[in-house]
């Protein structure tokens, strides 16, 4: 069962577990394989069984997954938190960079709305920090369309600490969106102390280790063209046979629990603290239903121990991102 979990100390309030809607326009498998009836039923499941927490970006598509979530949340959206993203530049279909200057992130907000079919957002996220405008200017902004009543709640993403104490002073921000999973612990030693210490609530994306977690990850060039993980150092190589010799200790722990790897991965960052909400992705009711059953799973000290110790950061292999996905990662 799913309980509800407070991000920040403005009181926004969502589902310890959300839905991050990506995959369902891009990044993930060949566009074939992407159904958007199944879709649109997979967020109307998850709403049944009690998620109300919802994650999209204009950046996604550009701009269908926003269009393709307005959709599947009519004469649902009183029920559920919307968050969505700026922060990139887009021209003739894709993103050519990184733009937060105040007039386009009035722009694109107003493209949002109108894309979801909404009067305001919930939660606003920065896609990621753009090092040539002043997250003073970026969080002002933002702070002007909470005054407007166009937005309700202030994110950043990917955001180091400099950048979030500059921001927090400025406006308060209610959520982080990192990842963070058993699989990638970067914000561990300073992030993750920083968000409490000024009252953030963190929202992990990637939270199954991109596959790796779940038991299913495959070679990179297994993958089809446009898929993002052919890129991905992790998926490559030697990198890839030494992540699966250290996943398979998570499956081990997992299959003396009696659930699944991924289940127990999504239970230990629900454990990690109540200001945690993780966003799960996927596009098929499946998928959903199995994530979702990681709230039912208690996990005691031991247990969470004993996963903290199989996976330590130092068994795994590769760089998370692309030397050009990385230069984007504020640290």
């Amino acid at each position: 069962m799913l309980t509800a979990r407070t991000l920040g100390t403005q009181g926004l309030i969502v589902s310890s577990l959300g839905l991050g809607c990506m995959g369902m326009s891009q990044s993930y498998g060949a566009p074939e394989e992407r159904d958007e009836r199944e879709s649109i039923a997979t967020v109307h499941r998850a709403i049944e069984l009690g998620v109300t927490f919802f994650d999209t970006a204009e950046v996604y598509g550009p701009y269908r997954n926003e269009e393709l979530l307005a959709r599947a949340l009519q004469g649902r959206r009183e029920h559920v938190v919307i968050a969505t993203k700026f922060g990139f530049r887009i021209e003739n279909g894709a993103s050519t960079g990184l733009n937060s200057r105040p007039q386009h992130i009035r722009e694109a907000v107003e493209g949002s709305l109108r894309r979801l079919a909404t009067d305001h957002i919930d939660l606003l996220y920065q896609h990621r920090v753009d090092p040539a405008v002043p997250i003073e200017e970026v969080v002002g902004a933002m702070a002007d369309l909470v005054r407007a009543g166009k937005v309700r709640f202030l994110g950043l993403s990917e955001a180091g600490e400099q950048t979030i104490r500059r921001a927090h002073a400025v406006h308060p921000i209610s959520a982080l969106q990192s990842e963070y999973s058993l699989w990638e612990r970067n914000l561990e030693p300073r992030i993750l102390p920083l968000l409490r210490e000024l009252g953030i609530g963190l929202v992990p994306f990637s939270p199954l280790g991109r596959g790796f977690l779940t038991g299913t990850a495959r070679r990179a060039e297994d993958y089809p063209e446009g898929d993002f993980r052919r890129q991905d150092p992790r998926y490559q190589g030697t990198h890839f046979d030494a992540n699966m010799r250290a996943a398979a200790a998570v499956h081990q722990l997992a299959a003396r629990l009696g659930a699944t790897s991924g289940q127990v991965a999504l239970a230990w960052l629900l454990h990690k603290g109540a200001d945690i909400a993780p966003i799960p992705g996927t596009k098929r009711r499946r998928y959903l239903e199995e994530n979702l059953g990681a709230a039912a799973i208690s996990l005691d000290a031991g247990a969470m121990a004993a996963l903290d110790a199989a996976l330590p950061p130092e068994k795994v292999a590769g760089p998370r991102y692309s030397e050009k996905q990385m230069a984007m990662v504020d640290r």
